[in-house]
C-alpha cells in the first residue's frame, strides 16, 4: 500500500438499538464495544483520521479518548430507525474534509458490532481496493447455509416450501453447490469519490475479502452479544 494514500476511518455508533438495547455503549471485554473498534484503527495506523459519527452526547464526549481523532454530531434525519448507515458515512467523510481540509483517498468503515476483526483483516482489506484499483471491498465469511441447497423459503402463492435458488439438475451435497458467502458488516472499504458520487456498497467491481468465522460474528441480538463476549475474553485471556 502506497505510503501517500491518504485514508479516513469512520465508526458509526447510533445512540438507539431495538435489537440489543444500548449495545454500542455496553461494556464487552473491558471496554465499551465501540471502543473496540477505535483501537483497531488506531493500532493499524493506516489512518490520517479516525472518525467517530454518533447522535449519543455520551460517545462523542469519550471517543477521542478511545482512540478518535475527530467526532462528528450525526443530524437526526441520519439517526433514525429507519436511516442507513451509508449516508451517515458519506455525510462524517465530507465533514472530516471539511474540518481537516483534506481530500481522502480510501474510506474505511469498521462496524462497531463486528469486534472480533484483527488488525491484518484491516490492512488486507485494504490493501486489495488499494492495488486492485477497485470501488469498494466487502467482508464475508463462506456461508454455513447455502440457496442451493439447504436455504430455503416458503412460496407466498403456494405455501410450497422449495430451496431459494434451485439448479436445472440439482445437488445432492452441500460441497457440490456454488462457493456463497455472508456479509459479516465487519469492514467495508471505498474509493472515496466513487462512495461520495453514488453511495453503495456494492459496485460493478466489488470483491470480497474472506474472513474466518471465529472473526465474523455481528452482534444483532442479545444472544449474538453473548457469544461475541465470551469469545472476546477469552482471546483476551490467552493473549492479553
Amino acid at each position: 500500500m502506497g505510503n501517500d494514500v491518504s485514508r479516513i476511518c469512520t465508526v458509526a455508533v447510533r445512540g438507539g438499538s431495538k435489537g440489543v438495547p444500548g449495545k454500542n455503549w455496553r461494556m464487552i471485554a473491558g471496554q465499551q464495544l465501540f471502543a473496540h473498534s477505535l483501537r483497531h484503527a488506531s493500532e493499524s495506523q493506516l489512518f490520517d483520521a479516525i472518525v467517530v459519527t454518533s447522535d449519543a452526547p455520551e460517545v462523542l464526549d469519550v471517543a477521542l479518548s478511545c482512540g478518535a481523532t475527530h467526532v462528528v454530531v450525526r443530524p437526526e434525519a441520519l439517526a433514525t430507525d429507519s436511516s442507513g448507515k451509508l449516508p451517515a458515512i458519506v455525510h462524517a467523510v465530507l465533514e472530516a474534509e471539511s474540518l481537516t481540509g483534506s481530500h481522502f483517498d480510501t474510506v474505511v468503515d469498521l462496524d462497531a458490532t463486528s469486534p472480533l476483526r484483527s488488525v491484518a483483516d484491516i490492512h488486507s482489506a485494504v490493501a486489495l481496493l488499494e492495488t486492485a484499483g477497485i470501488e469498494s471491498v466487502v467482508t464475508a465469511s463462506e456461508a454455513r447455509r447455502s440457496p442451493y441447497f439447504n436455504l430455503i423459503e416458503v412460496d407466498s402463492q403456494s405455501g410450497h416450501v422449495g430451496v431459494v435458488k434451485p439448479l436445472p439438475d440439482g445437488i445432492l451435497r452441500r460441497q457440490d453447490a456454488p462457493k456463497t458467502f455472508d456479509m459479516n458488516a465487519s469492514i467495508y472499504v471505498w474509493n472515496r469519490d466513487a462512495l461520495v458520487a453514488e453511495p453503495r456498497v456494492f459496485y460493478p467491481s466489488t470483491r470480497i475479502f474472506e474472513m474466518p468465522p471465529e472473526r465474523s460474528l455481528d452482534i444483532d441480538s442479545e444472544f449474538d452479544f453473548e457469544i461475541v463476549r465470551w469469545l472476546m475474553e477469552r482471546n483476551l485471556a490467552e493473549h492479553g
